[in-house]
């Protein structure tokens, strides 16, 4: 298990490249359980985000904010829900419940051949009146611009989800770029 500890300002800590995957998603998780960003940031909360996320996760996110805003422009009635997958979904979590962990713990990393680092977070749901629950997600961490990013989450297969489901995927369902177009299409 790798531990990180956090320095104080203006004392620099050399953290191994090996491990520098696993802290940035720590990182990044740690702003998950406390800020549970449900539907698609913008704003304030995608400036907390943003600084941990790749260039291409970025505009992935802006297009699906941009296609958000046409659904409402193209159904303009209130009270009508949108039918985007995105929701009631934790981006970096999963959806539904899924959405609001209340703790994580990195797992492991793994080097893939495509220069990727895949990141093992499990994630951990707990009321006060239930016995906790846990899901794992995978974070997809790349180099980019001398610093590793997260540039995908993979909501891994479980007892409610069927399949492994992509981020990337799911935020561009119902979309033509900035367009909304429809789920079936």
């Amino acid at each position: 298990m790798l531990v990180a500890f956090e320095q104080p300002a203006g004392h620099a800590q050399s953290v191994p490249s090996s491990a520098q995957p696993a802290v940035l998603v720590r990182r990044l998780y740690t702003q998950v359980v406390s800020c549970h960003p449900i539907g698609v940031s913008k704003g304030a909360k995608m400036s907390i985000f943003a600084p941990f996320l790749s260039k291409a996760l970025r505009g992935r996110i802006d297009r699906t904010n941009a296609c958000e805003a046409d659904w409402f422009r193209q159904y303009p009635q209130t009270g009508m829900k949108p039918s985007f997958g995105w929701l009631e979904l934790g981006l970096f979590s999963g959806d539904g419940e899924y959405a609001q962990p209340s703790a994580f713990q990195v797992e492991k990393t793994q080097a893939t051949n495509d220069g990727t680092v895949r990141v093992y977070v499990t994630l951990t749901h707990a009321e006060s009146d239930e016995r906790p629950w846990t899901w794992q997600v995978v974070a997809i961490v790349r180099r980019e611009d001398g610093r590793y990013v997260v540039d995908d989450v993979i909501y891994l297969k479980d007892k409610d989800n069927p399949s492994d489901v992509w981020l990337s995927k799911l935020l561009s369902r119902g979309c033509d770029g900035p367009r909304w177009v429809g789920e079936g299409k």
